[in-house]
């Protein structure tokens, strides 16, 4: 799986999980909402940085944003 689609794919899975919107991440994060959707798509390439924000912002560990899914 190309590396931008799993952090998109974990990051939409563990935002739905805590219960969040892209808004309230936006809230969070001070990402905006447009980004955060086109990070969900596997359309943006986040820096180590933005990772490590985000994460803070959902109350995970960074690596849980870059970690494969087990089923792979």
């Amino acid at each position: 799986m190309d590396m931008r689609q799993l952090v998109g794919t974990n990051f939409a899975r563990l935002r739905r999980e805590k219960g969040l919107t892209q808004e309230q991440v936006e809230a969070r994060s001070g990402y905006s909402q447009q980004y955060l959707s086109s990070l969900e798509r596997g359309r943006r390439n986040p820096t180590v940085i933005t990772l490590f924000e985000l994460s803070q912002a959902l109350g995970v560990s960074h690596v849980e944003l870059v970690k494969p899914d087990e089923d792979s």
